[in-house]
């Protein structure tokens, strides 16, 4: 699989009522659980005081994140993605 830095913004629809907002987000919570044991998302940070997410997800290539990962989180339409795909750096202290 390859990785992928992905920073996502999402911009709620105005007018969208309150209980589609958390419906929605207790979904996301669950989706991206199921999306962290299959492999799919490996890390999530939130900046401070921001409302917007940056991850490293992991996927065949960049259509299938985009269409068969990100795009079955439940917030997803009201998302927009940046997607930098990654490879390894040859002075990673990670790498062993």
């Amino acid at each position: 699989m390859i990785e992928f830095l992905v920073e996502i913004t999402t911009a709620i629809p105005e007018g969208t009522p309150a209980e589609e907002v958390e419906r929605r987000r207790a979904a996301e919570a669950v989706r991206a659980g199921e999306l962290a044991a299959t492999g799919h998302l490996a890390r999530l940070w939130r900046p401070v005081g921001e409302r917007r997410s940056i991850g490293v997800w992991r996927a065949a290539d960049e259509a299938e994140l985009r269409e068969a990962v990100l795009g079955s989180l439940p917030m997803w339409p009201w998302m927009a993605a940046v997607v930098t795909p990654l490879e390894p750096h040859p002075n990673d202290p990670g790498t062993p």
